[in-house]
């Protein structure tokens, strides 16, 4: 009964409307068709002729590479100099923290700025070096990593909390007893810190893949997918398909894609850290 309410919500507002989107993805809706008209698995068949869905699942597989990773090890870099700081803690918490209390519209505009050629900071500053100029945005062969770059900036400090929270819960006990037998540092951070902090890996895990597909309100500002679809992700290509070309069955199909790959590397997180974690 205590769990009814949300059971309740999470029926109506997450599993009904995968059931729809399930049930829409064998229907062919787009503004060619009056009604919608059952095509069973045609939209699937599509997916794998379309060019641009492949460059898609290609452009969110290196965004995902570039910024999980990469995301995890600095926010546990960043926790575990947070925690060890003796003076100036609150300050260097709050200014690693800082970029995650900025809304993604916001930052998307401040690295625009940082971004733009000839005027941008980030091109003065090359310039000042007198190693020229890139047009980070307007080239197909940077953009992507542009956009990894801005995302391990406003990513790494919201895991960095969890981090320090899970380093905080570890008994000093263990610290003192690794230090009176000699133990050096490294061996004390690969063998008691990090193995004692992988819950919350697994579950930062799990977020930062989630998000790599989901973050995707810096293409409205910055480069609309392109240039020639080089930035453009999964989430921003089924809000293209759904909302600019009402296309509502293959926007569907697309979600449901989606859906199947972020369970899936959910899955192989739960089923493969797993047994490498250690909760006591």
């Amino acid at each position: 009964m205590l769990l009814l309410p949300s059971l309740l919500f999470l029926f109506l507002f997450t599993f009904y409307p995968i059931a729809k989107t399930i049930r829409l993805s064998f229907y062919q809706a787009d503004l060619a068709s009056p009604e919608p008209f059952f095509v069973g698995l045609g939209n699937y068949a599509g997916l794998f002729a379309d060019e641009v869905f492949a460059k898609v699942m290609i452009n969110n597989a290196l965004f995902s590479l570039g910024t999980v990773p990469t995301s995890i090890a600095l926010a546990l870099l960043m926790a575990v100099f947070a925690n060890k700081a003796l003076r100036g803690t609150g300050f260097m918490r709050t200014a690693f923290f800082y970029p995650t209390m900025i809304p993604m519209i916001a930052v998307a505009n401040i690295w625009l700025f940082i971004y733009t050629p000839e005027y941008g900071l980030l091109s003065r500053a090359m310039n000042a070096l007198g190693m020229g100029e890139i047009h980070w945005l307007g080239s197909p062969d940077y953009v992507m990593w542009a956009m990894i770059i801005m995302m391990i900036w406003k990513e790494a400090g919201y895991f960095m909390i969890f981090y320090l929270a899970g380093l905080q819960n570890i008994s000093p006990d263990l610290y003192e007893s690794a230090q009176v037998d000699g133990v050096g540092r490294w061996t004390v951070f690969r063998k008691i810190t990090f193995p004692l902090l992988m819950p919350t890996t697994l579950f930062v895990s799990i977020v930062a893949l989630t998000n790599s597909f989901k973050l995707v309100d810096h293409l409205l500002v910055m480069t609309k997918g392109g240039p020639n679809n080089a930035s453009n992700l999964l989430l921003y290509y089924i809000y293209e398909t759904a909302f600019s070309f009402w296309d509502q069955g293959i926007a569907s199909t697309l979600t449901v894609v989606m859906i199947a790959v972020l369970l899936l590397f959910a899955a192989l997180n739960f089923f493969g850290l797993d047994k490498k974690i250690h909760y006591n």
